[in-house]
């Protein structure tokens, strides 16, 4: 928009139009409860001046009006992203934004679901059942399948290789321990970090940690 034609520049009564044109564009603010600004390359630019009829009430151009006539989808799906928005005011542009798409994509996702016909169901129920839906996969685990031909190797038939289903994690202790990794390789060593798992003292600065569930022979 032009510079003078900004709000803060202006200061029009109600149904005041300002008009500024460059080629194609044109360039429209209107005053009707607020300053409503347009930008528009297929209308001729209308004729600057007051717009109220006979009660005070503003005529809209017609620019206003073909914009209301065939703009009302888009109106619509802003009203239904925001009206349960995740949005927060003191967050940064980047996360605005982020869930901005989130928010017209669940939007877009309820509007493919209602083309598809079947039951209706609202908009706050599509999202209270997407996020029912999303909450029960978070915590799935598939089942291990069972082993199919020859058994395993000997390495991984040991129950502190497999890390699939366990949670191994390091944790202080309040007492000291014997590092079970030093103790297999002949080095006495005092520490008091533990795997929360298994409950063993394992060292983590020397790599103890990551060589007990990962080597065969320590």
């Amino acid at each position: 928009m032009p510079k003078d034609l900004r709000p803060q520049t202006l200061r029009l009564k109600r149904g005041d139009i300002r008009v500024r044109t460059r080629g194609d564009l044109t360039a429209v603010v209107w005053k009707d409860k607020r300053d409503v600004c347009l930008l528009t390359n297929i209308h001729d630019p209308p004729t600057e001046g007051n717009y109220c009829d006979e009660q005070g009430n503003t005529i809209k151009p017609a620019i206003v009006a073909v914009y209301n006539r065939h703009m009302g989808h888009v109106d619509n799906t802003d009203r239904m992203a925001n009206s349960y928005t995740a949005s927060h005011r003191t967050w940064k542009w980047t996360k605005k934004l982020f869930f901005h798409l989130l928010d017209l994509a669940i939007v877009n996702s309820y509007v493919l679901l209602s083309s598809c016909g079947g039951k209706k169901i609202s908009h706050r129920d599509f999202r209270l059942t997407l996020v029912r839906e999303m909450l029960a996969w978070s915590g799935y685990e598939p089942r291990p399948s069972k082993p199919v031909g020859r058994p395993a190797q000997t390495s991984t038939n040991i129950r502190r290789l497999d890390t699939r289903h366990n949670k191994h994690w390091p944790n202080h202790s309040n007492t000291q321990r014997r590092c079970r990794v030093c103790s297999a390789r002949g080095v006495t060593r005092s520490i008091k970090s533990i795997c929360v798992q298994c409950d063993v003292a394992l060292c983590v600065d020397r790599n103890c940690f990551m060589d007990y569930y990962t080597k065969d022979k320590l």
